[in-house]
């Protein structure tokens, strides 16, 4: 015999307004249960609505009796323990760094240091626990940057770009890309078992030099041939033609972009306003244009558009059209 004191009105609104706003299913539960209980609802009716048992409900009677609210949260300490401790999932974190693709090796040295048999399921929630996923990796440099250099050279770039957004000089990043019918492949959505294909055939190249400010104000110079330096000299004079305010290009130390053709017009732009700012060797991630190659190889260009060579080059060339209109960049 299930006997319930009877609800006052306070502590009725109060378990309605848990019932409809509560973050935890079970709270929410506990609470729906209470107020039908106190609104006449047989226990047996209640056992079927909830699938519950006899002793969940004297249970469910009993906290509430004892504990008011607060019997209707779980306390601490129940649910299943926690297979590792925090600096134990600390140290998986580290061997899945040192072995990225190979969660069976992690699961030998777990097994061979605390004698724990775990599967790589278990694994990969822990993973995502600490933040981590499977994504795709990017490529890397050979060699790193000269540590004194790259730290003066960034710090010379946040103060361009805080006189950029004050408006006492323009800001452009320079650099060049192709693309072939050989596709960057990238992720999708796809049912689980199916893998979609992207036509790859080999063809000619398709160069593409670009000029580009943090505003998304983009210009370029589409190519088949080869770019070398007498192109960029030629695309700088054209894009620059006329020059209002103090303008600075940063450039990486490809060969093309420290030639004697670019030295011996160093002088001259430099009358004209516009200075040449070389980035550490080994640092890419310092050239924003590189975020727009990669979101065109990786995102806006469409998968048909390996088609063939003739969809290839109108593809490329209607983003490189639209883009700060159809196709925006937040570099903020």
């Amino acid at each position: 015999m299930f006997v319930l004191r009877e609800i006052n009105p306070l502590s009725f609104k109060l378990l309605e307004r848990i019932y409809s706003q509560s973050r935890h299913h079970q709270v929410r539960q506990r609470a729906h249960f209470l107020i039908m209980v106190s609104q006449g609802v047989k226990i047996e009716d209640l056992r079927k609505i909830f699938n519950i048992s006899y002793k969940t409900v004297y249970n469910w009677l009993n906290r509430w009796e004892h504990d008011g609210v607060l019997g209707l949260y779980n306390k601490p300490g129940r649910g299943r323990k926690r297979t590792f401790n925090s600096q134990q999932e600390e140290q998986i974190r580290d061997w899945t760094r040192e072995e990225p693709r190979q969660l069976k090796k992690v699961v030998q040295k777990i097994k061979e240091n605390w004698n724990i048999d775990i599967s790589t399921d278990t694994i990969k929630r822990i993973l995502k626990s600490l933040s981590m996923s499977w994504h795709r990796m990017r490529r890397g440099v050979w060699r790193e940057p000269d540590p004194l250099e790259y730290k003066e050279k960034k710090a010379e770039l946040i103060e361009l770009k805080r006189l950029d957004d004050a408006g006492e000089i323009n800001l452009y990043y320079l650099d060049e890309t192709g693309f072939c019918l050989i596709p960057t492949v990238p992720y999708g959505w796809q049912n689980i078992g199916e893998y979609l294909s992207i036509d790859s055939s080999r063809s000619k190249r398709l160069n593409v030099l670009g000029i580009m400010n943090r505003k998304n104000h983009l210009e370029t110079y589409v190519s088949t041939q080869s770019i070398n330096s007498d192109v960029i000299v030629a695309c700088i004079d054209a894009f620059f033609l006329h020059v209002d305010i103090p303008t600075v290009i940063v450039v990486d130390r490809a060969s093309i972009h420290t030639s004697a053709a670019i030295f011996e017009r160093l002088e001259e732009w430099k009358e004209r306003g516009l200075t040449i700012f070389e980035l550490p060797a080994y640092s890419p991630e310092l050239n924003l244009i590189e975020i727009l190659w990669r979101f065109i190889k990786y995102e806006w260009i469409p998968i048909n558009a390996y088609s063939s060579w003739e969809v290839l080059v109108s593809s490329v060339e209607k983003i490189l059209k639209e883009f700060g209109e159809n196709y925006v960049i937040n570099f903020a």
